[in-house]
């Protein structure tokens, strides 16, 4: 098992998505210890944000690129190869004003690069980061499982089946806003969910 954990929380200390996603890789790494492992803290080496800049780097021929070009775009490339090497990915996601925070975006906009991690055909794109498992570490403030007001999960689903990975397990962390006995709680519930998916 080839194990990528990506932690998006912009707290480096006391982020819950964290902790949990940690609790996971090392429920998986537990489970298979000859797994490999690579951690992307996004917290702690923020990705930078597709600007002009970088959509010029990207759009530039490789043997035309300049340095600061070249450079920039071996960053996306470094992201772009974590994720074609992994076969487990595990993402640590709070939600941040009902939707994903923008470093896991800045992420995203990384690993998403036409004709190499999906493409366009005549029947519509197709994913080519196929045949990962995907697990979701989403914690929460509020309760927004089923409502409107989540953000997070539908875009995630559909971005990542859009890359290829299909085969992706959401674990919930509720109500870590709404006071101790609420944290406690949703905690303990994603702690369950944790071993149900492991053990899955």
């Amino acid at each position: 098992m080839k194990i990528l954990e990506v932690h998006s929380s912009a707290r480096t200390n006391g982020s819950h998505s964290t902790r949990l996603a940690q609790d996971l890789v090392a429920r998986l790494r537990a489970d298979n210890p000859g797994a490999t492992h690579v951690l992307r803290d996004l917290s702690a080496n923020p990705h930078p944000v597709l600007d002009e800049a970088a959509l010029g780097a990207l759009f530039t021929p490789p043997e035309q690129r300049s340095a600061e070009q070249a450079a920039r775009v071996a960053l996306d490339d470094a992201l772009i190869a974590e994720i074609q090497a992994a076969d487990t990915v595990v993402i640590g996601s709070p939600m941040y004003n009902l939707t994903i925070t923008s470093l896991l975006k800045n992420w995203i906009d990384a690993i998403a690069r036409a004709r190499v991690t999906f493409t366009y055909t005549e029947k519509g794109p197709v994913g080519l980061l196929t045949g990962k498992k995907v697990y979701v570490v989403a914690a929460r403030g509020g309760m927004h499982i089923g409502q409107a007001t989540d953000g997070q999960t539908p875009y995630l689903r559909t971005l990542l089946g859009f890359l290829g990975m299909t085969d992706v397990e959401f674990i919930y962390a509720e109500g870590l806003g709404m006071g101790p006995e609420a944290e406690r709680k949703g905690l303990a519930e994603a702690r369950r969910q944790i071993e149900e998916a492991v053990a899955a």
